[in-house]
């Protein structure tokens, strides 16, 4: 198998399984209908394990374009096949995504809700905030490529290490994953939303474009950071490097804080009109 096949079908089982899983939850008259979001984070950290095991000999299984896009700002990944996996990413989640819509054929039409069909195939905000929502998606992926990073520096036995990957990914969805549905992952996002935009799902309402860019620039830029930082941080021990990270996040705070008055602000005057 090629690598881009290998980043094609990678994806596409992460999607079956972390759509299926979403699905699995919210639809309704599903056997797992309100089993939470336990079951949820789980079936999401089980789907990148499986992914991992199946292409990981092929094409490294980075199944994630900001996960391409990290290991190719430091170096470790050549710029010249980037475009190519991340092609073969939104590809392989996409069709993920019309899998688990002909899994679940029946239990569109019997569920009403438009969010609840829309949760199945791309994330949304717990509450809309563009500022916090960003900074959410950025922390998060922040944090996998960082983790993912350090479980490559250790050993373990033959194997394991998708496993230990699948449980940093259910880590980041318990602690991390109830602002957004952490998408940490554009091709997750922009790949399913394109499906449901695309697929005659019964009444199944917009797909909410407005929101799309955030489960995308935000992995982008939170995934380079983490791979900076675990280069420069762990690997070199700079300092300055160091100085510098604290530095951006004391920055984004301080920018957080003033979008979030001006926002403040606007919203009440508009309460107000």
């Amino acid at each position: 198998m090629t690598p881009f096949l290998g980043e094609i079908f990678g994806t596409m089982i992460l999607i079956i399984f972390g759509g299926g899983v979403v699905a699995g939850v919210v639809l309704k008259h599903s056997k797992a209908e309100a089993s939470g979001w336990i079951v949820i984070t789980f079936g999401w950290a089980m789907g990148v394990t499986m992914a991992i095991y199946a292409v990981g000999q092929f094409s490294g299984a980075h199944i994630n374009p900001a996960v391409t896009i990290a290991l190719a700002t430091i170096g470790e990944f050549p710029w010249s096949r980037v475009p190519g996996y991340v092609l073969a990413q939104l590809l392989g989640a996409f069709m993920g995504a019309v899998v688990v819509w002909l899994h679940y054929y029946p239990h569109w039409q019997k569920t009403e809700s438009q969010g609840a069909k829309l949760a199945v195939f791309c994330t949304d905000p717990a509450i809309p905030h563009t500022p916090s929502n960003l900074m959410s998606e950025i922390i998060g992926t922040f944090m996998l490529v960082l983790g993912v990073l350090a479980i490559g520096a250790n050993e373990f036995t033959e194997g394991l290490n998708p496993l230990i990957i699948g449980l940093l990914v259910l880590a980041i969805g318990l602690s991390l994953g109830g602002t957004t549905g952490y998408a940490i992952n554009p091709a997750r996002d922009l790949g399913p939303r394109l499906a449901h935009f695309i697929l005659p799902i019964a009444g199944k309402g917009e797909s909410n474009w407005k929101y799309a860019w955030i489960p995308v620039v935000g992995p982008l830029v939170g995934g380079a950071a983490g791979g900076l930082f675990y280069r420069h941080v762990f690997i070199d021990g700079n300092s300055l490097a160091m100085t510098i990270a604290l530095g951006v996040i004391v920055v984004c705070l301080g920018v957080d804080f003033i979008v979030e008055k001006r926002w403040s602000s606007r919203n009440t005057a508009s309460d107000q009109d």
